[in-house]
């Protein structure tokens, strides 16, 4: 159980180094001016979110899958654990919603501002502060 905990974790924090990197990455795709650049953010984004976010987010879904299969009392707990599956079902809107805007800046139609993509770029922050209390505190 340790084993799966430690990859789950190592899982977790890769993808939401990704999911803070991909914004701002969007945030400097939105403000470039000349093709050369554009080009340049259209691959970054595309590999980090192909090569690095959705494996993790895969990772981290069948690993916390296999780890609340293995600790059926978790269902039963009162909120803590509810709470926490719903803020990752939000995140993983988050990580889909960044395939939206991926896309629309790759086929240059994006209409959102760069001032959009930093405070897009924030929401991450409040899910992860959420689903860590949740984990270690278990408030209810």
């Amino acid at each position: 159980m340790l084993w799966i905990k430690a990859f789950h974790i190592i899982a977790v924090v890769t993808w939401f180094a990704a999911l803070f990197y991909l914004p701002r990455l969007f945030v400097y795709h939105s403000m470039s001016e000349d093709e050369t650049s554009r080009e340049r953010f259209k691959i970054m984004e595309r590999k980090l979110y192909r090569g690095i976010a959705t494996p993790s987010m895969v990772v981290v879904i069948l690993l916390g899958a296999w780890m609340s299969y293995l600790n059926w009392a978790w269902y039963s707990q009162t909120g803590w654990y509810w709470c926490k599956l719903i803020l990752v079902a939000i995140l993983m809107g988050y990580h889909h919603a960044c395939a939206v805007y991926m896309r629309q800046l790759k086929e240059d139609r994006c209409r959102k501002s760069h001032v959009f993509f930093r405070w897009f770029n924030e929401f991450p922050v409040l899910l992860l502060v959420g689903i860590i209390l949740l984990v270690v505190v278990k408030p209810f």
